[in-house]
């Protein structure tokens, strides 16, 4: 089974995207977070500075690509 730091690592590979590019992503639904604690989500899980990434920052990083990709929605509802 893949964790939350699995598919984020396949979807940075996958999107060709830096961290400069995931914090700008994250900031399109107003959530903060540092390039040191985005860099321990992408460190191997033996790593001492490991993070495990929880589902807020997943559905977060889902949501901020949506909008990344598609634009903020018409009816100005959030992505939830």
């Amino acid at each position: 089974m893949l964790s939350n730091n699995d598919i984020l690592k396949k979807l940075r590979v996958a999107l060709s995207l830096k961290n400069d590019d995931i914090i700008a992503i994250l900031a399109l639904v107003d959530f903060e977070i540092s390039k040191g604690a985005l860099g321990d989500f992408f460190r191997n899980e033996d790593h001492p500075s490991y993070k495990a990434a929880g589902d807020q920052v997943l559905r977060n990083f889902l949501n901020g690509l949506v909008i990344h990709k598609r634009g903020k929605r018409e009816d100005g509802q959030k992505v939830e």
